[in-house]
């Protein structure tokens, strides 16, 4: 297990559903460069994980929500160079086309087929997928007797 010389990140992301479809956005910042992902980002202080969902949207892709619910609460410490918390949220598109309102973190925006995903997959983002899937919400990945879950 790599040793991290900072506290955990605690991250957000919102799976967005609109006509039988899922919002992806291709990552172009360092962690996670080239994969697919949902809006959200990190989870700032005073403010509740809802709240963070919907600005997160709001900030990166300019949409409104609605519905948001609980998927994930997943531990990922070796998987980047800084150790997250992933907190997955789904929720319902409200209004708005998305636009890609920070360049310097995603590439484009496109509505996608949950069954048929462009690839590859941010990890969060598929642990995400696997819990909406599965209805297991906790995954803590992590070396348990020298494996790793």
């Amino acid at each position: 297990m790599n040793q991290h010389t900072q506290n955990p990140q605690v991250g957000i992301g919102v799976m967005i559903f609109r006509d039988g479809k899922v919002l992806m956005g291709m990552r172009k910042s360092d962690t996670g460069l080239g994969e697919w992902a949902f809006p959200g980002g990190r989870f700032e202080t005073g403010e509740s994980f809802v709240e963070c969902a919907i600005r997160e949207t709001k900030e990166e892709t300019g949409i409104e929500i609605a519905n948001v619910s609980f998927i994930l609460l997943g531990n990922i410490p070796d998987t980047y160079a800084t150790h997250y918390v992933a907190i997955g949220f789904s929720a319902d598109w409200k209004s708005g086309e998305p636009v890609v309102l920070e360049p310097t973190k995603c590439e484009r925006w496109e509505w996608c087929d949950l069954h048929d995903l462009p690839q590859p997959l941010f990890f969060p983002a598929k642990m995400i997928i696997d819990a909406y899937l599965s209805g297991i919400f906790f995954r803590d990945c992590g070396t348990v007797n020298g494996v790793t879950e």
